[in-house]
């Protein structure tokens, strides 16, 4: 098996012998460092935030055990880097984790650009139109690009797979990904059902892959990672060779963080159009008003009530977007399998807090 799946299926079981009084360190600095990585860097009072107040949220995120969980803390303004302190271990600056399903949204990104260049004509396409495999089955072969992009497919599966139950795709890690997907069962009639699922991005990413000619994670690097000067960052494959959709990107807080500050901006990086507006709009439109009681667009997560766009992974890796306030939050936590010990909501509440102290 590739050692990258079994650290993937590693991860999760290692996180839940944690313990909660596994203390953070203690808080000693936000001042950024210089890494070189396309970020430009400036202070709180240079961009409007209360240095003072900043400070007193960033002791306290470090010395609350009630959030034991919370590896990191960056804060991003007007474009710039002006905060950013790790709880456990300073290597998370420059070390890859696992950002789970903040994989969705990046797949979310590339659908916009694969529309651009003509890859998808229009997320109105049934999938039969681009995946061959359909032939062999003909209920699935009328799911549109827009039912995937909202969980609405319809296929039976379960992403439980985590707590215990049968995740087939994650156990089995089947030699043809798009063949085993589309063999499930319906459990509903595409698009009259959300429910959120792996399986749904998956079928997108392999649409990519299909009419880019490359693996979508290579692809994704020439069309975005390498515009937005990403470079620290892994995507995984299936053994058929196919890239994983539902989940799979290992990157750092600054890293992930370009991709919200690319939806602040609408689609463009440092002056060049990476993704276009229109699809920026588009995809963070609300689609489907209570996905478990949140919010969600085409792939991504929003909350009106907070005027928030954002980004969410398993364990509570999380980029949120404030455009009223050209703001993005980027925040990462251990991985547990058990819910209770998930960095949740309560990262919100942190998210609240710096949005105040900006002016």
């Amino acid at each position: 098996m590739n050692k990258k799946y079994l650290l993937l299926l590693i991860i999760p079981l290692l996180s839940s012998c944690l313990q909660e009084d596994e203390l953070k360190n203690p808080f000693v600095s936000y001042t950024p460092t210089e890494i070189n990585d396309g970020w430009n860097l400036s202070s709180p009072e240079n961009e409007g935030i209360d240095a003072r107040k900043l400070e007193e949220i960033y002791t306290d995120f470090h010395n609350d055990q009630e959030i034991w969980q919370a590896r990191s803390l960056l804060v991003f303004r007007n474009g710039k880097l002006v905060a950013e302190s790790y709880t456990k271990d300073d290597t998370d600056q420059t070390t890859p984790r696992a950002m789970w399903s903040c994989t969705k949204q990046v797949v979310g990104l590339l659908t916009g650009i694969a529309l651009e260049k003509g890859l998808i004509e229009s997320v109105n396409d049934s999938i039969g139109r681009y995946l061959p495999e359909t032939e062999n089955y003909p209920d699935k072969k009328n799911i549109t690009i827009e039912q995937l992009l909202t969980m609405k497919s319809g296929i039976d599966y379960s992403n439980d797979g985590l707590s215990g139950q049968s995740d087939d795709i994650l156990r089995q890690l089947p030699d043809n990904i798009t063949g085993f997907i589309l063999g499930r069962s319906l459990a509903n009639t595409p698009g009259q059902k959300t429910m959120y699922k792996d399986c749904d991005p998956q079928l997108v990413a392999c649409v990519i892959q299909q009419t880019s000619g490359m693996k979508t994670r290579d692809w994704a690097k020439e069309v975005l990672f390498n515009p937005l000067e990403i470079r620290n960052l892994e995507w995984m494959d299936y053994k058929d060779g196919t890239t994983l959709g539902g989940f799979g990107i290992m990157s750092t807080p600054r890293e992930m963080a370009k991709f919200g500050q690319l939806v602040l901006d609408s689609g463009m990086w440092k002056g060049n159009e990476i993704v276009s507006k229109n699809w920026i709009k588009e995809m963070t439109m609300v689609r489907v008003e209570d996905m478990y009681s949140f919010q969600f667009c085409y792939l991504w997560w929003k909350d009106e009530s907070r005027k928030m766009i954002y980004m969410h992974g398993h364990g509570g890796q999380y980029v949120c977007i404030i455009p009223d306030k050209k703001l993005v939050v980027a925040m990462t936590a251990e991985v547990n399998t058990q819910d209770d010990f998930q960095l949740g909501k309560e990262a919100f509440e942190w998210v609240d807090k710096i949005v105040e102290i900006c002016n």
